[in-house]
């Protein structure tokens, strides 16, 4: 038995070779994807952007971010809208506690442009995805953080793109917006938190928190972040795998055609 023992362990290299991730380690990679499309006044743009400010920079966030298994995490903010139209406000950025989470909170609040036109979460999926490649970060989760306030209207099905990000490993969480204050309540949808939980997000773990009034924002922000760094309980709706949607993924599509072929293309 001690021979064939000592031939099997002659056979291993001495040393096995030492794993080296692509990137600095972090507990989670996660993209804040923020719809700024025109449909949200510029006092809502500015309350959305105090808003995740105020909720990076919250003790039960910072909690969160230090109680992690390698306590870190890399964080971006990216605002978007059309299919070409997506912004970063601040680009991959460690945060390992408070000051960091300060400092990028207060580069936050330094955007003032407009709203752009259109709006493609399908886009902004992709654009996301593709900001994590080579962004001298490892995580051991990649998620997409996204908001919006209404269907996707442009840049290809959004179910395809949801499909797709979520092939490469990274999960897609919804904070639908459904805020009756809005202004162009001709792109609105009332189901739309079903439309994110059947139509954007997926992979493990994925979960939709909708706000339902701006001034509830700032803390649905906060429960959000924090579930998605602490990962989220069992007890919190999770999508499954895509099924029969309960509503039309192409409701914003066709409702933009039929505004384009009674008014024109504005």
């Amino acid at each position: 038995m001690r021979a064939r023992l000592a031939a099997c362990l002659a056979l291993l290299p001495l040393a096995a070779p030492a794993w080296e991730p692509d990137g600095l380690e972090v507990d989670l990679e996660l993209v804040l994807a923020v719809d700024v499309s025109r449909s949200m006044s510029p006092d809502e743009l500015e309350t959305q952007r105090r808003g995740y400010a105020e909720a990076l920079t919250s003790d039960e966030v910072i909690a969160a971010i230090t109680s992690g298994m390698i306590g870190r995490v890399a964080l971006s903010y990216v605002e978007w809208a059309g299919a070409a139209a997506q912004r970063s406000v601040v680009d991959w950025t460690l945060i390992e506690g408070a000051e960091d989470a300060a400092r990028f909170a207060a580069r936050i609040g330094e955007r003032t442009a407009p709203g752009m036109r259109r709006t493609s979460i399908s886009g902004a999926l992709f654009h996301a995805a593709e900001s994590f490649e080579d962004n001298g970060f490892h995580g051991l989760r990649r998620v997409i953080d996204i908001s919006g306030d209404g269907p996707n209207n442009q840049g290809g099905p959004v179910a395809a793109a949801r499909d797709a990000v979520v092939a490469e490993g990274i999960t897609i969480n919804g904070l639908p917006l459904m805020t009756p204050e809005d202004e162009l309540a001709i792109w609105d949808i009332a189901d739309l938190d079903i439309y994110y939980e059947d139509c954007v997000v997926g992979g493990p773990g994925a979960f939709v928190v909708p706000v339902r009034g701006w001034a509830a924002f700032p803390e649905a922000v906060t429960r959000k972040l924090v579930l998605e760094i602490a990962g989220p309980p069992a007890r919190l709706w999770q999508a499954e795998a895509p099924g029969t949607p309960r509503v039309d993924c192409l409701v914003g599509e066709k409702t933009w055609d039929r505004y384009r072929r009674t008014w024109g293309d504005p």
